[in-house]
Parts: C-alpha cells; sequence; structure tokens
C-alpha cells in the first residue's frame, strides 16, 4: 500500500458535488410542486435524488481509506478516541439539525442524514483499521446476503408472511421496537436501525474503491478498473433487484450494489479526466463544497430556516419567490427549481470563503 501523491482533486469533485445536490433535493423551492427530478422513488425504483446519499457514503468509505492510510500500522488509543469522538461530534450535530426550529423534545426524531453518516463513518474507520481489504470485502458480501435473506425468508412479525411494503416489513417492525422518538413517515423510518448495516456496506465498497486507489498500480489503470467494477456493480444491482427490489427507504442490497457501481464509476471517470488528465475546468465548485462538506450541509440546515421558514411579508421567502416567478408565467415546477438552484449558489459563498482562506471544519 502507498499513500497518493497530494491530494485527489476527483475526489473532493465528487465529494462537493454529491453535498451540492443532496443540498438541491432537500430544499425544493416549493414542496406543493417538487421538479421530477428532485423527488425521491415513492417506494421501488430508482431516481437521481435516490443515488445521492448512497453516492456520499461510498465517497466516506474512499474518505476513511485515504485518510487514515499512513495511520493503519500505526493506530494508537489517541487515533481511535478520535474516530470515536468524530463519530458522536457528527451525530450531535444531526441531532441538534432535528431539534430545529421549535426544540420539540417530546416529537424529536433521533435518526437522519448525519446520524447514519456518523455510523458509516465509525464502521468504516474500525475496519479499515482492524482489518485487510479481503476481510473488508467479505464483510461487505455477508452484510449484503444477510440482509437480503433476513427481508426475503422471515415473515413480518405479525402478518405470517414476507412483506416489503411501506411500514409492513421486518424494518419498520424492529424500528417499532427499538426505534425511540418519531419516525419519519409515522410508522416507519427510511434510516432505520437494520437498513444502517446495508448502509456501512455502501460504506466499505468505498474503502474497497480507496485501497485500489492506494495500490502501485498505474493511474490509467486504477481508474480503468474503478469504471469496471462500477459498470459490474450497475449490472449486477440491476439483476438483483429482479428478486430483490432496489428500494432506498429498505436500502437493500440490490440498492447497495448499483448505487455503489455508479459511486465507482463516477470516481473512475472523474479520476481519469482531473487527476490523469489534468482537466480541471468546472471543477472548482466541488472541490469548494467538497472541502467543507458536512460543515455546508449543516450550514445549509441553518440557512434554510432564513430562506424557507421565516416569513417575508406573511410568507416564506421561498414561497414569495416562487409565487412571483409563476405570476410571470413560469411553470411553478420550473420557479421551484430556479429557487432550489439559488438557494445552493447561497451556500456557495460561505463554503467559498472557507475555501480561499483554508479554513477546513472538520466535524
Amino acid at each position: 500500500m502507498q499513500s497518493l501523491p497530494g491530494r485527489l482533486i476527483s475526489l473532493d469533485v465528487l465529494r462537493g458535488y454529491t453535498i451540492a445536490a443532496m443540498i438541491l433535493v432537500n430544499f425544493p423551492g416549493d414542496d406543493r410542486h417538487v421538479y421530477h427530478p428532485l423527488r425521491h422513488t415513492a417506494w421501488n425504483g430508482l431516481s437521481f435524488t435516490d443515488l445521492i446519499a448512497p453516492v456520499f457514503l461510498f465517497v466516506v468509505g474512499v474518505s476513511v481509506a485515504l485518510a487514515y492510510s499512513r495511520k493503519k500500522e500505526y493506530a494508537d488509543g489517541a487515533t481511535y478516541r478520535k474516530i470515536y469522538f468524530r463519530a458522536l461530534k457528527i451525530f450531535a450535530v444531526g441531532m441538534f439539525l432535528n431539534l430545529l426550529p421549535d426544540f420539540d423534545f417530546e416529537n424529536l426524531r433521533y435518526t437522519g442524514t448525519l446520524h447514519r453518516i456518523a455510523f458509516v463513518f465509525l464502521a468504516c474507520a474500525l475496519l479499515f483499521l482492524r482489518t485487510g481489504w479481503k476481510a473488508q470485502a467479505r464483510i461487505c458480501g455477508l452484510i449484503l446476503i444477510a440482509y437480503w435473506l433476513a427481508l426475503t425468508c422471515i415473515p413480518t412479525p405479525g402478518t405470517g408472511r414476507v412483506m416489503l411494503e411501506p411500514g409492513q416489513n421486518l424494518v419498520a417492525w424492529f424500528d417499532s421496537l427499538f426505534l425511540p422518538g418519531r419516525m419519519w413517515q409515522g410508522t416507519w423510518d427510511p434510516e432505520s436501525i437494520l437498513s444502517t448495516f446495508p448502509a456501512i456496506a455502501s460504506g466499505i465498497t468505498g474503502l474497497l474503491a480507496g485501497r485500489l486507489l492506494l495500490s502501485r498500480l498505474q493511474p490509467l489503470a486504477k481508474s480503468g478498473y474503478l469504471m469496471t467494477a462500477g459498470a459490474c456493480g450497475i449490472a449486477a444491482g440491476y439483476f438483483w433487484g429482479l428478486i430483490f427490489p432496489i428500494n432506498e427507504n429498505l436500502w437493500t442490497s440490490s440498492f447497495v450494489l448499483l448505487t455503489s457501481g455508479v459511486g465507482a464509476l463516477l470516481l473512475g471517470v472523474l479520476y481519469f479526466m482531473i487527476d490523469i488528465n489534468g482537466h480541471r475546468k468546472y471543477t472548482l465548485p466541488g472541490v469548494v463544497f467538497g472541502s467543507n462538506a458536512i460543515a455546508v450541509y449543516v450550514l445549509a440546515d441553518l440557512l434554510a430556516l432564513l430562506f424557507y421558514l421565516l416569513p417575508a411579508g406573511g410568507e416564506p421567502l421561498n414561497a414569495r419567490a416562487t409565487g412571483f416567478l409563476a405570476g410571470l408565467g413560469m411553470s411553478p415546477y420550473l420557479a421551484g427549481m430556479l429557487y432550489a438552484l439559488f438557494f445552493v449558489g447561497v451556500n456557495f459563498i460561505p463554503a467559498y470563503l472557507l475555501y480561499k482562506r483554508k479554513i477546513f471544519i472538520k466535524l
């Protein structure tokens, strides 16, 4: 294993544009008229929006491998304490954001995007420091197979049969017993306890991609292997999905393979274009967002209080802006999309200032 010379710009770009896309879909301009590409699939299936979270977890795995490659042989108690503390910080910030804007502890949700990132980061960091890539691949495979068998062979308690319907499946039943607080969809939650395990598998696929990038292969070969692995993952996920549906809410095993394949393919292409061939055009926004990815994600939630919740003349700013554009004859769906893009641009400003001042906030 070796260290990559300098910073991997392609990884920053992929991380940054993924965070920008996450902000875009989290804050559409008008909840009543969400532009189709910004919608999650209702249940089974895959949309552009469904790809964003798993690709980010894939990037988390890659980042862990690159960040801890030099510490793997010399990890001590201090290293592990920093890992635990960072995971705790990410989780705690997620809990804080869940309390906004009313600090309603009675209806507090204990899960969310940052909570899942915290668990995936923790698991990936510990696995990377304590195991080799072969063990990581085996663990990933075991998680995906065990999850598949559990959801397709174990009858949902109380029904007497296997079910994979919203709120009526083994995952939702398990949450009803062990997940505290409010669930996102009332009787079930997309960031559930059991689905965290295949989400960790998404991170492990990133670990494996990071191990490839750290290998002694030539850069062109690394790019080729990433793209090949990505195409194979997409194909394997698609065909597995014929018997175990591709489903983000359950984070099914087929969903993991397909989305990790997309992540590997994107990273391979970007690595070839940016780090090998030096094409840096259009990379600045991705690098800016990617340099402080989680900090920008948190900032977006805070700025949303102003741009989406605070009344301005009787209604929130987003409603006034999209209503004004619709009044000019613009489609309300397009108006919402433009406002969502505007909000991403608003978040770019502080991200750019942090980047220019070389301030990198690690949560």
